[in-house]
């Protein structure tokens, strides 16, 4: 069972907000790449695998592992204007473990890592370069392979990350449960299809995204201690949903967007 979860929940999922961006755009698409479509099957499986304790400690550190995804957006961001994604991706991906290296270091419970990850979060958005928005993106035809190749990349990923849980033990495995799996997938395709513009408001969307990513990551590491592995799931899903569903209403827009 977990082999499937590890194979199919994560690119099913990649797929799916991928599709999200094609029909409304790099800001809506951002939003939903931001949510826990491949660290929610992570910790789903480490759960399954190692226990409530283990899936507890590691939604934990998954809070945490939030501030460097936003940091890996920052440096992303502020890079893809001025160099390509291949570049700008290995900055980010630096960024990303410099910040989960520092973040190591701390330990802190479930609400105060909350309270510090939507502090940082608000940070990188105001640290944000801005975007003028107002144009539409050109129009690209995509090759058949792009999304079986988004799909495997996510699936990789899903893998490694859930077989070296037994080295890496709950926190360590937690903090690197938001490596930038989707993020990457999604900024790679936009900035090298549309250029940085696009690129810059995927991601700002993306850190809205992460607002409810990390209450979900709250909820599951309080609601792992005393419920069961479902019922916890459904409710940190159910946590998260709300935040997609206020966000998204605030950041829709009427017009289609373009192919990404």
């Amino acid at each position: 069972m977990t082999v499937v979860l590890r194979l199919l929940l994560a690119p099913v999922f990649v797929a799916a907000a991928s599709l999200v961006v094609r029909r409304f755009g790099p800001r809506i698409g951002g939003l939903v790449g931001g949510l826990p479509v491949v660290a929610g099957p992570i910790l789903l499986v480490v759960t399954l695998d190692h226990g409530r304790r283990f899936g507890s400690d590691a939604a934990n550190g998954t809070i945490l592992g939030l501030i460097a995804l936003a940091c890996f957006v920052l440096v992303y961001a502020r890079a893809c204007g001025r160099l390509g994604w291949a570049p700008s991706l290995l900055l980010g991906w630096g960024g990303f473990a410099v910040a989960a290296l520092v973040l190591s270091l701390v330990d802190v419970a479930p609400a105060a890592g909350l309270a510090v990850a939507w502090v940082a979060f608000a940070g990188v958005l105001l640290a944000l370069p801005a975007t003028d928005h107002a144009h539409d993106a050109e129009l690209v035809d995509l090759p058949a392979w792009d999304l079986p190749v988004r799909g495997l990349a996510a699936a990789a990923m899903v893998v490694v990350l859930t077989a070296a849980s037994d080295a890496l033990g709950p926190e360590w495995s937690g903090l690197l449960t938001p490596f930038p799996v989707i993020t990457t997938v999604l900024a790679v395709f936009t900035h090298a299809h549309h250029g940085p513009t696009e690129a810059r408001v995927l991601l700002r969307g993306l850190v809205l995204g992460l607002y409810g990513f990390a209450l979900f990551a709250y909820v599951l590491a309080v609601a792992l201690r005393h419920l069961g592995t479902a019922p916890s799931f459904a409710l940190a899903l159910t946590a998260c949903a709300a935040v997609l569903a206020a966000l998204g209403l605030r950041a829709h827009r009427a017009v289609p967007r373009p192919h990404v």
